[in-house]
């Protein structure tokens, strides 16, 4: 079985990874030229640290996490308003028992199949037919029994097999934007966020090897136009003008980061995951947002059960059916806003501000704790089944090393 996945993030690399048990062959290309280095912390939860376990890549995993000890919530002056550790509720609250920045473990995911997955870097679908004939940018045609589609939010894969990215993608009245920034050196291992008036809200998290994460978000419901890299610099400079805390450090750090990420703030629903040879997964298929934040949990999750279902099933539309069956609780869970959503998460006014610190000083206090532990609890929400054909098919690999 001939496999193509476009995408070479966090889905692609670990259906690869599976597909390979089955005896397929499979391809993997991606648009960027080598695996995209750095990128915001991710975390792996629930069910999904049973799934690098069993692919033998957890120990690679722990040792390039970020160490980050918990979140908090702090005022202009920089004084813890709220916090929540990152041992509690399990290791499944704000800040996850396992972090690690998405270009750390997109490298891990590729090196786990560097060996036995054919990699083409610089090249994407332009064309491509029920039958799976695929034509590349590069100007090569072939044809593959299968095509998935991991290639994210905009999913190229996606356009071109089920529809326009309107259909599909769903904005949730916000902008969002990250990238590295000097070590404040007072984080002390911790994830600190901050709320101004206006629907702003800036963050900043530690990172590994001397830098931080910045972040910047906004609430808008104007339609999205995509701008040049100096263009969205400008919209941020201009939402946060006066803006206290540390976010004046952040607006100078800006224009020197090589890692400047900003987009619209959107969810992907689609209703059918699978039509005739293509399937899509990950956030190409089920995204819930940075406000849900099991992202990285369900493509890897969903990376697993696609390929048992593939090893398992006589032909790829009955796999492709079993796979959503599987998944679709999980994905109703995973893609659920908190309540609120970003109103919640970026207030508009003085008193809203000061109702949500008072809020979630309230985490660990009934009924407000049993809501919490709902929410976080949606990482363990599905049961894997064994599939013995790809969990038996040979022993995990030595871990890779960055």
């Amino acid at each position: 079985m001939r496999v193509l996945i476009s995408g070479g993030g966090i889905a692609g690399p670990a259906l690869a990874f599976w597909l390979h048990r089955t005896g397929a062959d499979v391809t993997v290309v991606e648009r960027s030229a080598a695996p995209r280095p750095g990128g915001h912390a991710v975390d792996v939860r629930g069910v999904a640290r049973d799934v690098v376990e069993w692919m033998g890549l957890r120990e690679a995993i722990r040792d390039h996490q970020v160490d980050e000890r918990g979140w908090k919530l702090v005022n202009a002056r920089g004084k813890k308003l709220a916090a929540m550790s990152a041992d509690v509720f399990g290791g499944e609250g704000i800040v996850a028992e396992i972090e690690i920045a998405r270009g750390d473990l997109a490298r891990i995911l590729h090196d786990a199949t560097a060996g036995d997955v054919d990699w083409r870097f610089g090249d994407r679908i332009t064309a491509l037919t029920p039958e799976g004939e695929v034509t590349f940018a590069s100007g090569g045609r072939e044809r593959f029994d299968i095509v998935v589609g991991a290639d994210g939010v905009r999913s190229g894969v996606r356009a071109l097999a089920f529809g326009p990215h309107e259909q599909f993608v769903r904005p949730l009245g916000g902008r969002g934007a990250y990238f590295t920034v000097p070590d404040p050196g007072d984080l002390d291992n911790w994830f600190e966020m901050y709320n101004a008036p206006g629907g702003l809200v800036a963050g900043i998290r530690p990172e590994r090897g001397g830098t931080a994460k910045a972040s910047l978000s906004f609430r808008s419901d104007e339609p999205w136009a995509r701008q040049d890299k100096a263009g969205q610099m400008r919209i941020l400079r201009d939402r946060f003008a006066g803006v206290g805390w540390r976010v004046p450090g952040f607006l100078d750090a800006m224009p020197l980061a090589e890692d400047f990420y900003f987009d619209e703030i959107t969810q992907v629903h689609v209703e059918k995951w699978h039509r005739g040879r293509v399937v899509l997964i990950g956030d190409a298929g089920y995204c819930g947002s940075p406000l849900a934040g099991l992202g990285t949990s369900m493509s890897l999750v969903g990376a697993y059960v696609l390929a048992g279902e593939l090893a398992a099933a006589r032909t790829p539309e009955k796999a492709f059916a079993a796979y959503q069956k599987q998944m679709a609780a999980y994905v109703a869970d995973g893609t659920q806003l908190p309540p609120g959503g970003m109103k919640a998460f970026a207030p508009n006014g003085r008193l809203m501000i000061r109702m949500r610190a008072v809020s979630m000083t309230m985490m660990g206090v009934w009924p407000m704790k049993q809501m919490l532990a709902k929410q976080f609890g949606k990482a363990d929400a599905i049961t894997l089944e064994p599939y013995p054909k790809i969990r038996s098919a040979r022993a995990p690999r030595t871990a890779p090393t960055l």
